[in-house]
């Protein structure tokens, strides 16, 4: 039977988890942490990095390096958000013929879903090894305010990492509903979610 990945592809940082009987445990990465930089570098020989080991170039490399793809996923390049975001991100963004958004990177252009397939390829990659088995499926959280377009683009971008993304979920519900595994109780509780981009 195959395992059931949980993603929460963040804007700054990302983890995976599973279900080990009831309990869920947090994948540690290849450097022992349990959240994976979100991040995407292309070296000027073409070679593609993923997570920390694209951080740690970032600095020498900020044209090259791509991070808070997050905030341009499902979204028109017209809009105030894309707008602001090329103020203020050191890669190029660019317009595709249809109005969405691309990523120029050494002369090429990635969407927002290419580059975020990229994080969850390699979120798929550290599930299969931690669990020596081959990962097709998951769920994935993304932030309460996104639009349909934006969760379309992510389920999108779970399809080009090689998963079938049977569900997506509101970061906070997810939060909550982590909660309710080991309460029984009934009580109200509050549900805050600090996020790396807010």
């Amino acid at each position: 039977m195959s395992r059931i990945i949980g993603i929460d592809l963040g804007t700054t940082n990302s983890c995976v988890a599973v279900m080990e009987g009831a309990v869920p445990k947090v994948i540690p990465n290849r450097e022992g942490t349990h959240t994976t930089p979100s991040i995407v570098g292309f070296t000027e020989k073409g070679e593609r990095l993923v997570g920390q080991i694209a951080k740690r170039q970032s600095l020498t490399n900020p044209r090259n390096t791509v991070f808070s793809v997050k905030r341009l996923i499902g979204r028109k390049f017209e809009s105030s958000e894309v707008q602001h975001a090329t103020k203020l991100l050191p890669y190029e963004i660019v317009a595709a013929e249809n109005g969405d958004v691309r990523v120029r990177i050494l002369e090429r252009d990635y969407s927002p879903q290419e580059i975020s397939g990229m994080i969850l390829g390699r979120l798929k990659q550290m599930a299969e090894e931690y669990l020596g088995a081959t990962v097709s499926e998951a769920v994935i959280t993304v932030p309460a305010y996104f639009d349909d377009s934006q969760r379309q683009a992510t389920k999108d971008a779970g399809r080009i990492a090689g998963l079938k993304v049977l569900r997506i979920i509101n970061e906070p519900t997810a939060a909550a509903l982590a909660y309710r595994l080991e309460e029984s109780a009934h009580k109200k509780v509050a549900v805050y979610d600090l996020g790396g981009g807010t």
